[in-house]
């Protein structure tokens, strides 16, 4: 067969044509990697989390509370006893997402298991459910900083996947969300207000209390509630201090200044800004010493 040789500048502007096909065309499906702990939901696929960063129950001071219940909870479910999906809600920086990834690391070892998910892709769940029906692994799907506006319809779809369709309940799946709202979904002053004119518009709801029921709806489906509350200036320097001294760096007067200018600086005090402020206070000590 004659082969047909082309100029340069043809074969140049076909490679980059065939290179900007190939960034448009969606990834190939790949089988998922059940050796892993941690996945993120992706591409309508599950993407392993090659060594996921590790977090620590004994680390998250001031929420003894909330750490026993989702702990206990978190356990019937391991054991294959009824349990809960739960809602986290509260302050933001004050250890919600912080527990969740800490009990991956907790309980790894007996079989727990972390999906990662993005509140836009909650329509995805009855798919995950069947991808994972047969593990022998328990896992936590995980929708960090979880709200909808009042045009989401996505709301819809964890809805039915919680308590409202036949295929939920499924005994190796659980959900676990945090949210700096307990009411995820937004609700307005007028759905309030009782409705009393008589020439009520066009396109107003003529159930409003029907709509309102269905937004508060939506928090009820979740079995369990724990509520993170702001930190006092005590807490927040005692968890700086559980940090300093993991480093065998002290808690002198000097430093115990510096993490509460660091917490004014950050608009808060919490667990989050005090583990902020560890990581930079021993990181600049230690460089110091080079």
């Amino acid at each position: 067969m004659a082969t047909i040789d082309l100029p340069d500048h043809i074969l140049q502007a076909l490679s980059t044509v065939l290179q900007q096909l190939q960034q448009n065309l969606p990834e190939l499906k790949q089988e998922t990697d059940f050796s892993a702990s941690a996945y993120k939901w992706q591409d309508k696929q599950l993407k392993a989390i090659q060594q996921p960063k590790k977090m620590y129950l004994n680390d998250l001071k001031g929420i003894e509370r909330q750490k026993e219940k989702v702990i206990q909870n978190t356990l019937q479910f391991l054991k294959g006893l009824p349990a809960n999906d739960v809602l986290l809600t509260g302050s933001r920086g004050t250890g919600k997402s912080s527990i969740v990834r800490a009990l991956l690391t907790q309980y790894e070892a007996e079989g727990l298991r972390l999906i990662e998910i993005e509140r836009d892709d909650l329509s995805d769940l009855p798919i995950i459910q069947k991808l994972i029906e047969n593990r022998p692994e328990k896992f936590i799907v995980y929708c960090d900083d979880l709200a909808f506006n009042a045009e989401d319809e996505n709301y819809r779809s964890l809805k039915s996947v919680l308590d409202g369709s036949l295929q939920s309940g499924s005994s190796n799946f659980i959900i676990y969300a945090t949210s700096n709202r307990r009411h995820l979904l937004p609700e307005f002053m007028h759905e309030n207000t009782p409705i009393t004119r008589v020439d009520v518009p066009q396109y107003t709801e003529l159930h409003p209390q029907e709509a309102i029921e269905e937004k508060i709806s939506l928090s009820d489906r979740f079995g369990m509630w724990l509520s993170f509350y702001p930190m006092d200036q005590n807490l927040y320097l005692e968890i700086v201090e559980h940090y300093l001294s993991k480093a065998n760096m002290p808690m002198d007067e000097f430093t115990r200044a510096e993490a509460l200018r660091w917490s004014q600086a950050r608009g808060q005090r919490s667990g989050r800004a005090a583990y902020q402020f560890s990581k930079h206070w021993i990181g600049s000590q230690k460089l110091a010493s080079f």
